[in-house]
């Protein structure tokens, strides 16, 4: 994940790059520098090459990826090419939509540069949170940006829909509304909490506030007579559930498989950590003088690749932990005891994976049953 931009033209009130508790973001470089584009160029072509890997994926981000400009972007996305090109180099950009027009689509055309767009739902839902610096919602410049990409010409270089729940929202309308957009998958993500700062609506009791909300669009998406739109979460958790492999970090245990350089070179842990304690994501390395393979010796780092072995006692005795995983590593954060501890979500991630346990495995004995009748 490349932080070609440090800076965002919008203010959402949850994010956690700007409003959680690192705010190593202000002391980074608004766009990162050619040179540095090239030296991470250079490093990432060096890590496949030694790795032998026949693919790697790059993620544009930010901040907002695209005000680094056209230009910056095209000339990130060249290089990275350039750099390796006997290896195959899948670039992706997840942007907030508002500033998609004509000449980045065509850019994102010329490059096959897959988008994803951060919308919340409906505009209603949307616009609580995704606001401008002044309080203006967002949603009609997204809607704009995202309608512009579903275009006939664009239309394969959509990458899906990545939204954050908002109890408040109905969750079926929220998936609905976003369904309106064709999306080819849809992301719905946890707000970021832990055990010191908890996410709204999430008491300290026994409730599943965000499990039933869950659920309630589990239960939509699954019911439909055709299949609509791979919705990740819930991708993730039938294919551990089914004795296969996650495609994120929201569930299960597999290794940890991304590093972040941020806008000035320094190699990073995944942004996410941002939204624990100050410093979360920092490491010592810089890609002027270290490589990719360096960032695997560090313990955090490690203790995202151990599997099983990284849980805390709550979470190693429980008989869903191969599909749970913990849940996110950022949301079992606590002072005092590290990433040790449960997920904040603990209660409502029970109930989803064992709700959709039971209505999957429904399914499966009525297959069994119809082709031994």
């Amino acid at each position: 994940m490349l932080k070609i931009h440090s800076r965002c033209n919008l203010a959402c009130d949850y994010c956690y790059m700007y409003e959680m508790a690192d705010q190593g973001w202000r002391r980074q470089p608004r766009r990162m520098s050619r040179p540095i584009v090239d030296q991470v160029a250079r490093r990432i072509a060096e890590h496949a090459r030694s790795n032998l890997l026949p693919k790697v994926d790059v993620i544009l981000h930010g901040g907002e990826p695209l005000l680094a400009g056209v230009e910056h972007v095209r000339y990130t996305a060249s290089t990275l090419r350039r750099a390796m090109p006997e290896i195959d180099v899948g670039l992706h950009v997840q942007t907030n939509g508002v500033l998609i027009d004509a000449e980045f689509l065509e850019l994102f055309d010329e490059l096959d540069i897959m988008v994803g767009v951060s919308m919340d739902g409906d505009e209603e839902g949307h616009d609580l949170h995704r606001r401008r610096a002044n309080g203006r919602g967002s949603f009609q410049a997204v809607r704009a940006g995202v309608e512009a990409l579903r275009a006939p010409r664009y239309k394969r270089l959509f990458g899906g829909l990545l939204g954050t729940i908002d109890l408040k929202n109905d969750p079926v309308r929220t998936y609905e509304a976003l369904l309106d957009f064709e999306p080819p998958a849809v992301d719905f993500l946890l707000p970021h909490g832990n055990w010191d700062s908890p996410p709204p609506g999430r008491p300290p009791d026994d409730t599943t506030p965000y499990g039933d909300w869950l659920i309630s669009v589990f239960d939509r998406w699954y019911g439909a007579k055709a299949r609509e739109t791979r919705l990740r979460l819930f991708d993730d958790i039938m294919r551990l559930l089914l004795g296969g492999h996650p495609t994120a970090e929201a569930v299960g245990l597999a290794p940890i498989a991304l590093v972040v350089v941020e806008a000035n070179g320094q190699i990073e842990q995944v942004d996410s950590l941002k939204s624990t304690f100050e410093g979360a994501a920092v490491t010592p390395l810089h890609v002027s003088r270290d490589p990719f393979d360096a960032a695997l010796m560090l313990p955090p780092i490690v203790a995202r690749q151990i599997g099983q072995r990284a849980l805390g006692p709550h979470c190693a005795s429980c008989r869903i932990k191969r599909v749970c995983g913990g849940g996110h590593y950022v949301h079992r954060y606590r002072s005092g005891n590290g990433f040790r501890d449960r997920s904040i979500y603990c209660n409502d991630l029970y109930r989803l994976i064992t709700y959709i346990h039971g209505v999957v495995s429904a399914d499966v004995e009525a297959l069994r049953g119809a082709t031994t009748s």
